[in-house]
């Protein structure tokens, strides 16, 4: 496969500046690149495979693009440069024995590795590595290493979909899940003087005034914490958090394949989200992960040391995209060279930080209740805007280095981070191949521990991203948190919430 052509007029396409939150993921204190493994139900013919990357992911700009310096003044800023992309010089497929020994410890060494070698700069910033060799979980793996200022998660996730078609219907795009929207409230007589008087009306007067007092306290209240957590306020010291540096240290990546059918479960039998259901899950799995590793029993039986964190501050932070990306069809489109990107595309990053409840207790269901209430404040505050709008304010007024010191000093003084992206209803083929599951994680992140969940089909991944010395055991991480989920699942069930 040799060097892929681009048009002339996209060679001479003025260059694109990056934007603040993508040129602060290029500092050395925030550099951030996504690890996504891709796994196949046979395994990968690689022409097929460069073929159809070649036919549609480096139609995009940000994949045929380079990151580069231009002056604009005294100061020096980043931008995308339109170049010929060489599809070899991006898609590697080592020679390896499918009958090896220990294909899975193979398959996490070699992502491992992958994670402490540079990014060539001298070309768009992407690569996929192709695994010939089974796993327990697909016949054939390909992990994607791309720089995290490419895109956000769940950008990128809908540009792979854009470049998939349905299993069941080989022409069509696949399908993403349609989020209820809340009905707005009915005002149909507010214009007139009896709706004024309608007790309907002051209700719904009553209720936006409520509304409008809580979000100005919880974006205070966020806003503060956010900036104490700069300056001084740091979580308790435990096996998980980590300290300064943490963001070069090496990572292992692994993941766990759970049922997406018993999330759904919990969900539907306790009307609370999918979301709501991966946070209690990871702060049920979280706890007794520290509880093993806290309660350690010397050789007379007797436990050296308690679990107890019940004194002690920790947090989840998220780092999320504020924009909401392109549809599929769109990008599509844009694959097909129909359409631009059109500022569409992008991280706009946001940052909120949860409390983590570690207090075991023996009712599943009531961390899902204080899981439900702690999103829903969330979704009370403004606070996520504002940082972004303070971020892109100290890119520009001090440069992305300063942005990128305090945006570490965040995560940094937190304890995990955690995030939940939504993936397509049902099987789909993608570059050829149709797909088993996607495991996507992130590395440079300045926490010991990242926690991703990952929809696809049926399934749902849940994906880490773990320090090999702070963490020395992420399988058994996995193992919990796939046991807080049964706990939730047969909670329900025996409470007779939900028939089965």
């Amino acid at each position: 496969m040799g060097n892929v052509e681009v048009h002339e007029e996209e060679e001479e396409e003025e260059e694109e500046a990056v934007s603040p939150s993508s040129s602060l993921m290029q500092q050395p204190k925030f550099n951030l690149y996504i690890l996504a493994l891709m796994g196949f139900q046979t395994a990968i013919d690689v022409p097929l495979f460069k073929l159809s990357l070649s036919q549609t992911l480096i139609h995009h700009p940000r994949f045929s693009s380079l990151l580069v310096n231009s002056n604009n003044g005294a100061r020096r800023r980043m931008r995308w440069k339109r170049v010929r992309v060489d599809v070899d010089s991006h898609v590697f497929a080592p020679d390896l024995d499918p009958e090896m020994d220990g294909p899975d410890t193979f398959v996490e060494d070699f992502t491992a590795d992958l994670s402490k070698t540079p990014m060539d700069r001298k070309k768009p910033l992407w690569e996929v590595y192709i695994l010939n060799v089974p796993t327990a979980d697909a016949a054939a793996t390909a992990v994607f290493k791309i720089d995290h200022s490419v895109g956000d998660g769940a950008s990128l996730i809908s540009l792979v979909l854009a470049c998939s078609r349905k299993i069941s219907d080989p022409q069509a795009l696949p399908e993403m899940p349609v989020q209820k929207k809340p009905r707005p409230l009915s005002v149909a007589a507010a214009g007139s003087p009896a709706g004024l008087r309608s007790p309907g009306i002051v209700k719904w007067a009553l209720l936006l005034t409520w509304t409008l007092l809580l979000t100005i306290f919880h974006t205070v209240a966020d806003g503060v914490a956010i900036l104490a957590t700069v300056a001084f306020v740091k979580d308790k010291k435990t096996p998980i958090k980590g300290s300064a540096g943490v963001e070069a240290s090496p990572k292992r990546f692994v993941h766990r394949i759970v049922s997406l059918d018993d999330f759904k479960l919990v969900k539907t039998a306790m009307n609370v989200s999918i979301n709501d259901v991966a946070l209690a899950v990871t702060e049920a799995g979280v706890s007794r992960y520290l509880k093993s590793r806290y309660d350690n029993v010397d050789e007379n039986g007797a436990s050296k040391k308690k679990f107890n964190v019940r004194n002690g501050r920790m947090r989840i932070g998220i780092a999320f995209n504020l924009r909401p990306p392109p549809t599929i069809q769109d990008l599509a489109k844009i694959i097909k060279k129909e359409k631009k990107l059109d500022g569409k595309w992008g991280n706009q990053v946001g940052l909120a930080l949860i409390p983590l409840n570690m207090n075991l207790q023996k009712d599943p269901l009531s961390c899902l209740n204080r899981a439900k209430a702690t999103m829903e404040r969330r979704k009370l505050s403004l606070s996520p805007k504002l940082v972004f709008i303070v971020i892109k304010a100290l890119v520009k007024l001090f440069g992305a280095e300063t942005a990128a010191a305090v945006t570490n000093r965040v995560f940094q003084n937190t304890t995990l981070a955690f995030s939940n992206v939504v993936g397509p209803q049902e099987e789909i083929c993608l570059f050829g191949h149709h797909l088993s599951y996607i495991a996507p994680t992130v590395y440079g992140f300045p926490q010991a521990l990242l926690i991703h969940y990952q929809s696809y089909s049926n399934k749902l991944v849940i994906a880490l991203a773990a320090d090999e010395k702070l963490i020395p055991n992420p399988h058994c991480l996995c193992d919990h948190l796939q046991e807080s989920l049964q706990n939730l699942k047969e909670a329900v069930i025996k409470r007779g919430l939900v028939l089965v």
